[in-house]
């Protein structure tokens, strides 16, 4: 794996290269490069707006983010991002990382799907979902510059079908406990009360998205 993509290093501590081993031997191609994707784009996002972050941390974050949805990590009666979430709690706990950078990578994990809430928080929380909506969405597509974009694509390749993969990673991941999927109240209050209200459908976003595939 090359060390150093579009400026920004991977972590290469003993822990964080158990990190990306667990992760490799764990999930699909897919979601491998996704995740390391995120933490590229997230990166680059806190280089660019000059935000002071742990790699490492922001590392497990996006490493982390998606364990949910493999089988092996995946609850009966829990969202799939706090499955991720503790995941990634119990590896920290196990390499003495403290309570307050464990809190900071649950949350970062827990929260990447919720619009809104990630970019008022700390860094390592923002910048996980910031490199999430920027390789699912394509949010900020353009301001990161072609090369940028390039450098990570081509050492952690999206591939043809990424789109509809992740689309079908997340039905995988959820359709056994649809429960888990409720979500923003107030949407369901605009419904019932706005006859003109149209909900943002997020498989739209992510199939017109600036990203090709």
């Amino acid at each position: 794996m090359t060390d150093d993509i579009a400026g920004i290093r991977i972590p290469d501590s003993a822990m964080a290269r158990e990190i990306t081993q667990l992760v490799r031997d764990t999930e699909s191609d897919l979601l491998f490069h996704h995740s390391t994707r995120v933490y590229l784009f997230g990166a680059l996002t806190g280089q660019r707006k000059g935000l002071k972050f742990d790699p490492e941390l922001l590392y497990a974050g996006a490493m982390f983010h998606d364990m949910g949805l493999v089988d092996a990590y995946s609850s009966k009666d829990l969202r799939f991002e706090v499955d991720g979430a503790n995941v990634a709690r119990d590896f920290l706990q196990r390499h003495g990382i403290g309570h307050a950078d464990i809190d900071l990578v649950w949350d970062s994990i827990a929260l990447h799907t919720t619009p809104g809430i990630p970019e008022h928080k700390h860094p390592v929380v923002a910048l996980v979902t910031a490199g999430v909506e920027m390789d699912v969405l394509g949010l900020a597509f353009h301001d990161f510059t072609q090369e940028q974009r390039r450098q990570v694509v081509n050492a952690h390749p999206r591939g043809d079908g990424f789109k509809n993969g992740i689309i079908d990673a997340f039905a995988h991941g959820t359709i056994h406990k649809p429960h888990t999927t409720f979500g923003n109240v107030k949407a369901d209050v605009l419904a019932l009360r706005d006859p003109s209200y149209q909900r943002v459908n997020f498989t739209d976003l992510i199939l017109n998205s600036d990203w090709d595939s």
